[in-house]
Order: structure tokens, then sequence, then C-alpha cells
């Protein structure tokens, strides 16, 4: 998560928007933007999502691991 937070932190200071804007295209509040952004606190999956999509990023995800291992449940 942490990569993708920064990757959001990124694209919004490349895009020059302010966080009024952000928060007037998204609905997602400017305080929370604004706490995302100096690192106080992160964002809930939803306004992660919510705001990668507005910036045109892509969220990839994948399982933790070694290239080609299989994943196994403990026990069995």
């Amino acid at each position: 998560m942490a990569q993708i937070l920064a990757a959001i932190k990124t694209a919004i200071r490349d895009s020059g928007l302010t966080q009024y804007r952000i928060e007037q295209d998204t609905g997602i509040p400017a305080s929370a933007i604004s706490r995302l952004l100096s690192g106080e606190r992160g964002l809930s999956v939803e306004n992660v999502e919510r705001l990668a999509d507005y910036l045109g990023l892509v969220i990839d995800i994948h399982p933790a691991g070694k290239p080609g291992s299989k994943r196994t449940r403990k026990g069995r």
C-alpha cells in the first residue's frame, strides 16, 4: 500500500491541481488529501481507488513471494 500512496502523492504534486479542485472533482475532503500529502495519514481503499482513477493511475496487485512459486494454505 505504501507504494500506491507514494505514486498517488507524486501524481497529485505533478498534476498541479489544488487540493480544493481534487475535492470538488472526487468528493474526497481536501483535509484528507492534505493529511495524505503531509504523511500524517493514509486513505481508505475506496478513496485510493477513486484518486487513482481520477489521476489516471492503474493499481496492479499481485501475490507476494518469489516469482513462479506456488502459494499454499498453512497446514495443508
